[in-house]
């Protein structure tokens, strides 16, 4: 791809407020769409965009993230960059598959979170699982984002750069209290060992995956796993589905009500804050 072409798109998208990760995966979309066709994608069209499609299924077997990531920037370049809307007709996108998430009983969380030994990586996977955060939300925070007052945490320029409240537990909030006796964070409320920015995603990704052995649990656990757990969890408890797409952060009910096949139990509606940490570790006890 043409530096100029690459200035551009990476400009169209920056002016749009696309996030960085969003960018550079566009960059490479596009990049590798160019490398394989061998031209510039100014000088490419339907044709090419479809052969190129043909090759991702058949000869990369690209699984349908890659596919629709791959797709998604493709359409912004000849949309928005080339400004060719006629070409985005012959872009489709491929058939989406649903997937219900793994979800973990509160006694499996309870062995999960006994399994993670280092105390601010166990710390950081009980916030999640407290406010159904990202990985990536949850190590954004700084420590002046904990309002014990209000008992809520600001999330700020959370997925598609949006802000929003989530609701702080008491025992979520102990947790943080007993986590800053040991660490005393200063500005992140997660950061690394310099100080000067937050724990890599990796360092907990990995965290959690010698947690789950520790713990001897079959089903599959990653950190989004915190998440999942939270919204099926909330809504067992009774909290109406409005309530937890906000939390979540989600920009379409649609997407929050696939937790609605997952739940059980899920018939009444409560005000009242779900305290999921605290019910977590009560069960542990009376093991």
């Amino acid at each position: 791809m043409a530096s100029l072409l690459r200035q551009r798109l990476i400009e169209d998208l920056r002016i749009r407020h696309y996030a960085d990760k969003t960018i550079d995966a566009y960059v490479r979309g596009v990049a590798k769409f160019a490398e394989y066709c061998r031209k510039s994608p100014d000088l490419l069209g339907p044709e090419e965009v479809r052969e190129y499609q043909k090759y991702l299924v058949e000869k990369k077997k690209a699984s349908r993230s890659t596919f629709s990531q791959t797709v998604s920037a493709l359409r912004f370049l000849y949309a928005v960059t080339l400004k060719r809307k006629e070409t985005v007709d012959w872009i489709p996108y491929g058939r989406r598959e649903t997937r219900l998430p793994v979800v973990l009983s509160q006694d499996e969380l309870g062995k999960f979170f006994g399994g993670v030994e280092n105390l601010k990586y166990r710390t950081v996977l009980m916030t999640m699982y407290g406010t159904g955060l990202r990985l990536g939300e949850a190590l954004s925070l700084r420590v002046k984002d904990i309002d014990s007052q209000r008992m809520v945490i600001r999330v700020e320029q959370g997925k598609g750069r949006k802000d929003r409240y989530v609701e702080l537990s008491p025992t979520l909030l102990l947790e943080l209290r007993e986590y800053w006796k040991v660490y005393r964070p200063k500005s992140w409320l997660f950061p690394a060992e310099k100080n000067d920015h937050p724990v890599h995603q990796t360092a907990v990704q990995k965290a959690c995956k010698e947690a789950r052995l520790r713990a001897g649990l079959s089903k599959p656990v990653t950190t989004h796993t915190m998440r999942h757990c939270y919204g099926t969890h909330q809504l067992e408890a009774g909290k109406d589905l409005r309530t937890i797409q906000m939390r979540l952060g989600h920009s379409s009910l649609h997407t929050t009500a696939l937790y609605l096949h997952v739940a059980a139990g899920a018939d009444r509606t409560t005000t009242k804050v779900v305290d999921l940490l605290e019910q977590v570790q009560g069960k542990n006890r009376k093991r």
